[in-house]
């Protein structure tokens, strides 16, 4: 801070006056972190992870994202974690931490398949259905691909799947593919049987909000601008420092949204 300051305005400042700008800044996210909620029929989860430096060595920091569409069709960044703790542990709390301040009415939850979400949703949303992100889903299918070169194609095969028009035809796709590769991708198959159902709540809502449902793409106007911002910084000296910049780029970005039309006519 002290260097961009003498580089833009041309005079320096002190230790002191850098603290206490970070405690202005620290209070707006303190308020923005714990303003409270309403109702949400969607509920979008992610997380990423940046590098800090923690008791003497560099450590790999947890940053959880909730973003909701509210009942009027509204996107808002409900929420953002930073944590050394287990995931489930993370996980848990924060979706705790979101109900406490009045989050409710939740119909859908859409994430990838984090280490230690599903367990905390279990746990805290027990009764509320959930969608596995379909981008992640496909992204995953390419491990799984006997040869690099079929990678490609097999990421299409998922994603065409879940282009149907119903649960029925998407059944049907998912047996076209395991007729198609269960000799050359025995591998593929077997966990794409295992893991196919994850992927066909949205066909339960209407089907004007499949294609915002299906992923957690929403949240990546937040990760980009993040990381934006982070490959310049790489590694950040504490867990505040990581948290201040994070949730200062989600403050902008809900202050954007709020003044966007609608994200979706329900």
């Amino acid at each position: 801070m002290s260097a961009l300051t003498e580089e833009l305005c041309g005079k320096e400042i002190s230790s002191t006056q850098v603290s206490r700008f970070a405690e202005v800044l620290d209070e707006e996210v303190k308020k923005f972190q714990n303003r409270p909620l309403g109702k949400y029929c969607y509920l979008y989860l992610d997380a990423d992870y940046q590098k800090i430096r923690y008791e003497g060595s560099v450590r790999s920091l947890a940053v959880l994202k909730a973003v909701g569409v509210t009942d009027k069709g509204v996107r808002e960044v409900l929420g953002v974690s930073c944590s050394l703790s287990e995931a489930e542990v993370h996980w848990r709390c924060f979706l705790e931490s979101l109900l406490k301040r009045g989050m409710h009415g939740i119909e859908l939850i859409i994430s990838d398949s984090h280490s230690g979400l599903r367990e905390a949703i279990k746990a805290v949303l027990p009764s509320v259905k959930w969608q596995r992100c379909l981008f992640h889903l496909a992204q995953n299918a390419s491990a799984y691909a006997p040869h690099t070169y079929m990678r490609k194609e097999i990421c299409e095969s998922v994603r065409e799947i879940y282009q149907a028009v119903d649960k029925n035809e998407a059944k049907s796709r998912l047996r076209r593919v395991v007729e198609k590769y269960h000799v050359k991708a025995e591998r593929f198959c077997s966990w794409l049987e295992e893991q196919f159902i994850e992927g066909l709540t949205f066909f339960d809502f209407p089907k004007e909000h499949w294609k915002k449902i299906r992923t957690v793409n929403i949240v990546e106007r937040i990760n980009q601008e993040e990381k934006r911002r982070t490959k310049i910084a790489r590694l950040f000296p504490s867990i505040e420092s990581c948290e201040r910049l994070v949730v200062t780029i989600a403050m902008r970005i809900h202050e954007e949204w709020a003044t966007e039309a609608k994200y979706m006519l329900m």
